[in-house]
């Protein structure tokens, strides 16, 4: 008989259970079969004796991955930066690093001649008479001196300091269009931004409180009352330049110009005198000054004459010409209570200073 279970006529043949008995002992249930862990030898693996078959991965949970670290890290960079930038940005403004652009303050003193004032017909023998006789003309009595670099400046910016005052010097005291008081422009764009808000006010509201005199910016004539007999301006004069400190130069200027001048509208035989200023300006420069080309000045006191005492300087300079005396009577009067004002002042010019006719 067949075996339990099996059918009377036996197994068929190729069915299962043919030699089931056979490998009986090698069968896995499925449940053996899903504990087994499977592994797999690699090739170095199998050369070597004993090896594991693989490497176990690590688990997620002991620990942030090489990419996951260096994301954070990427990140943490980008906002330090990010920050870095905010407090040291590369272009803030400077500005706060300047040291404040002092006002100008100036002095203008009229000098009164002592008797009435010379004149002849021709302007170069008036010149050829007086004090000015060997003065230069023009722009070519305001020579640069000799220079060199000093502790913190190179000579290249020593040059440009002198360069930029001598340009302020002649804008001022030169160009015909300042002294006939049509023009301010040539003697504004020469100046630092900062002093260009007491320029402007200067001029819309002249004062002779030591801040607010055109007359202590440039020179100019009343052109109501006089005009320019002869462009050929005579000046002498020096520019010297120091350094004040690391970051600042100073150039100290000192000339006496010397006018030839007529009554306003005369004819060309109108009677001609000679009028002198003298100024002596201070001038500083900072590195910003020198790329800008520009200037603060600091300083302008200003001696001029023939004047009168009693007549007002600051607004325009007011000539006494040939065959005028001065005026009697004092300067404008000084209140000693008033604050912020300038002290009036005038002086007697010398006999001397006069041509000899």
């Amino acid at each position: 008989m067949g075996g339990p279970g099996e059918p009377p006529e036996g197994t068929p043949e190729g069915a299962p259970g043919g030699a089931e008995d056979e490998y009986r002992s090698v069968v896995f249930d499925e449940s053996f079969v899903r504990a087994a862990r499977l592994q797999e030898y690699s090739a170095q693996e199998r050369m070597v004796e004993h090896a594991p078959a693989v490497r176990r991965r690590p688990s997620l949970g002991r620990g942030l991955s090489r990419q996951a670290l260096a994301l954070v890290l990427l990140i943490a960079v980008a906002f330090g930066t990010a920050i870095y930038m905010g407090v040291r940005h590369p272009y803030q403004s400077t500005a706060g690093l300047r040291p404040t652009v002092q006002p100008l303050r100036m002095s203008v003193v009229p000098l009164a001649p002592e008797g009435k004032v010379p004149g002849g017909a021709d302007a170069e023998d008036l010149y050829a008479h007086s004090p000015a006789a060997g003065f230069r003309i023009g722009a070519e009595g305001v020579p640069l001196p000799a220079v060199r670099r000093t502790e913190h400046f190179a000579e290249s910016q020593v040059v440009a300091a002198l360069t930029i005052a001598k340009e302020y010097i002649v804008h001022s005291s030169l160009y015909p269009e300042v002294l006939t008081g049509s023009q301010v422009r040539p003697v504004r764009v020469l100046l630092d931004s900062d002093q260009l808000d007491q320029f402007d006010e200067s001029f819309r509201h002249p004062a002779a409180d030591g801040r607010h005199a055109p007359t202590g910016w440039l020179v100019r004539f009343d052109p109501a009352q006089s005009e320019l007999a002869d462009r050929s301006i005579r000046v002498q004069g020096t520019l010297r330049a120091a350094e004040v400190d690391s970051g600042t130069l100073e150039v100290t200027a000192d000339h006496t110009f010397v006018y030839a001048l007529r009554p306003a509208g005369s004819t060309a035989g109108a009677r001609v005198s000679l009028f002198t200023v003298r100024r002596e300006l201070h001038f500083r420069f900072d590195s910003e000054d020198l790329r800008l080309h520009q200037t603060q000045l600091v300083a302008s006191d200003v001696q001029a004459g023939p004047l009168s005492c009693s007549t007002d300087s600051a607004d325009h300079l007011h000539p006494l010409l040939a065959g005028q005396a001065a005026r009697r009577g004092a300067p404008a009067g000084t209140d000693p209570y008033a604050t912020g004002g300038a002290t009036a002042v005038c002086g007697s010019l010398a006999a001397s200073a006069q041509p000899k006719v």
